[in-house]
């Protein structure tokens, strides 16, 4: 990535931490038309820290979508510099913070955002256009989603047949439904790398494998497509258990949703990765393909999302501005990183990190 195509926010770093607000993570119904605002809290240290430590953080989606408008990313580095960068193209924002030798590296984010559910009705398709220059950039292959070799040809076979773009996405997502598989055993939300789970064979994975091997198959196709990284932020409300946050801590509940873009819909939300979720984790657990749940579930999210959810951002081959190691494959979780090295962001015993939600009042 060009570090040029950054534009940065200068931002004081305070003296203090603010101090969240009481939960309030489900108690607030929808505004009349639909919006529900949410304050997402992220508080991030460095429990070991070796000379001068780094910390990037991601925030809210900072461009504005029909599912979600970001109010406010404000931030805190207690002794340190701190500021915030953009890169436009992703809409990615997030806070980069620097601390000397002898400071405790603390960082707290906290972005305030208003979302409503969507959903895209595919059989009235209406007048939507966007930028082809924008369009081209979710068409390029990116360090894990190539898009030539087993990928061009695994999505050749799948959408052989296909005469529209409708055709081939749902073609595409009816297929990694079909022959993917959630895997416990993924760490975090998975790598993404979805060349070696062409050639392996190997389909198991979480949200950031399977809904990238969405993405990447649709770009290989010639539609453009982009990952949305984000967090759960409170519970569902269709009756899902698995696909919402249980609690206002939300720490854990990083997922990655997938949007194709149609010539006659525009940006179209997609997630193959929670049908698989669901078909795992809804209780009583392993439920086939057509059980009734799963059934809605499919059908449901090929076109729709409930947003119980914050984006993050569209980001791929993120660098960190100032870090001295390689690019992140993307960026749902903070990171850090000291003289001794990047730090492993998913490791309690050097990085320690809390996000809590809250759904917020009338009047705030």
């Amino acid at each position: 990535m060009n570090r040029r195509n950054f534009l940065s926010r200068t931002g004081a770093a305070y003296a203090s931490l603010a101090l969240p607000r009481p939960a309030r993570l489900f108690a607030t119904p929808a505004a009349p038309d639909g919006w529900r605002r949410f304050e997402v809290m992220t508080r991030v240290e460095v429990l070991k820290p070796a000379g001068t430590t780094r910390v990037w953080v991601p925030g809210a989606l900072v461009t504005e979508t029909p599912y979600q408008k970001t109010l406010a990313n404000t931030f805190n580095a207690p002794g340190g510099k701190a500021r915030f960068v953009e890169r436009a193209d992703d809409a990615l924002g997030m806070v980069v913070a620097e601390f000397p030798a002898g400071v405790a590296p603390l960082v707290t984010v906290t972005s305030r955002i208003a979302t409503r559910n969507v959903t895209v009705d595919l059989s009235a398709p209406g007048g939507v256009s966007e930028r082809r220059g924008a369009l081209k950039h979710f068409l390029r292959p990116t360090a894990l989603l190539p898009t030539d070799g087993i990928v061009k040809d695994k999505a050749d076979a799948i959408t052989r047949g296909a005469a529209t773009d409708l055709e081939k996405a749902r073609a595409i997502y009816e297929w990694i439904v079909d022959n993917t598989f959630r895997k416990p055993t993924t760490r975090g939300c998975g790598l993404g790398d979805i060349r070696f789970m062409l050639e392996t064979g190997d389909l198991g994975g979480k949200c950031a494998d399977l809904n990238a091997l969405f993405v990447g198959l649709a770009r290989a196709s010639g539609l453009p497509a982009r990952d949305v990284y984000g967090i759960r932020v409170a519970k569902s409300e269709l009756g899902y258990r698995s696909l919402g946050a249980s609690s206002e801590h939300v720490t854990k509940a990083q997922h990655c949703r997938a949007e194709v873009y149609l010539e006659r819909c525009g940006w179209v939300p997609v997630d193959p990765a929670d049908v698989r979720k669901v078909v795992l984790e809804e209780p009583p657990g392993n439920r086939p393909l057509d059980d009734a749940m799963v059934e809605a579930a499919r059908a449901r999210l090929f076109g729709s999302w409930e947003m119980n959810w914050m984006a993050y951002n569209f980001a791929h081959d993120v660098a960190l501005p100032g870090s001295r190691g390689g690019s992140l494959s993307f960026l749902m979780y903070p990171q850090a990183e000291t003289a001794e090295g990047r730090v492993d962001s998913l490791d309690p015993e050097n990085f320690k990190y809390e996000i809590t939600a809250r759904e917020m009042t009338a009047g705030e």
